[in-house]
């Protein structure tokens, strides 16, 4: 079938493009990914083959199930998620081997002529040649410096090389900017004469949750404001709340405690939906 299929290791896409806009590796809450603009990008570098895209293939490692980014990207159209695990020690496994078993049969299937292919690891290699070897032609996809961060070997093996520039990642990953948070004081311990009822107690917590989802619901962007009001799924997206949760630490002085944290999502999703 002439038809064009994109495979994009996320792992790679958001190691390679934050360390090119940061100038070191970035974690994935330090960086927001506009679905939108890279779907239009990827779709973009498909098209250039002069075939009609089957579909794109996003890849990814997870530790807890699939993120908000996850299950947003999986109802979009022509997009397939296909996710692995990560380890204790942050690594991704399994997506290889998702990456490869995809790029046989869909060769063997005849699905596709070509194969846009966006990773830097050498274990793809040997699913780019038999995918080669079934007469699929794979377009590899770099990061700029593509050089250093893509296995020699696998570039070797690619019918063509493209190189993503600094703009163009740009244009779909920006970094986040740490939103400023005022740190509340400390609570004194309570004495014989302060100890109030439960309910109050209670009450002054959610205040003060209160006051830091406001915080952060009016730093933020319109657009990433607008995105939690607007989520269907009443969740806040990963990237945000890594940002909330790391402000209520902050605020409080400590961890919160996880019936802090779904009050702290609850305040904010409000505080989100009265900016609009």
């Amino acid at each position: 079938m002439d038809r064009v299929a994109v495979f994009i290791d996320a792992g790679y896409l958001f190691a390679a493009g934050s360390t090119l806009l940061a100038g070191h590796k970035l974690r994935r809450g330090e960086v927001r990914l506009d679905e939108v603009a890279a779907l239009a990008f990827f779709d973009g570098l498909a098209r250039a083959t002069g075939l009609p895209l089957l579909r794109l293939y996003w890849y990814d490692g997870t530790n807890a199930g699939p993120s908000p980014v996850h299950t947003s990207l999986a109802y979009r159209s022509n997009v397939k998620v296909r996710l692995g695990i990560v380890n204790s020690a942050g690594e991704q496994k399994g997506v290889d081997s998702l990456i490869v078993t995809d790029l046989i049969n869909l060769s063997r299937n005849r699905a596709m002529a070509d194969a846009v292919l966006l990773t830097g690891d050498e274990d793809i290699r040997v699913g780019v040649q038999q995918a080669q070897e079934l007469g699929v032609r794979v377009h590899l996809v770099g990061i700029e410096p593509a050089q250093s961060n893509q296995s020699n070997l696998l570039r070797q093996e690619a019918d063509t090389i493209r190189e993503i520039s600094k703009a163009e990642i740009g244009s779909f990953l920006t970094e986040v900017t740490p939103i400023p948070i005022t740190v509340l004081p400390p609570v004194p311990p309570p004495t014989a004469a302060s100890v109030v009822p439960p309910s109050s107690a209670a009450t002054t917590g959610s205040s003060q949750l209160g006051q830091i989802a406001v915080q952060v619901a009016t730093a933020i962007s319109k657009v990433d404001s607008d995105r939690v009001a607007n989520d269907v799924t009443g969740t806040v997206p990963r990237d945000i709340d890594q940002q909330l949760l790391h402000a209520g630490r902050t605020a409080k002085g400590a961890s919160l405690e996880e019936h802090e944290k779904r009050e702290l999502r609850r305040l904010f999703i409000q505080a989100c939906k009265a900016c609009t």
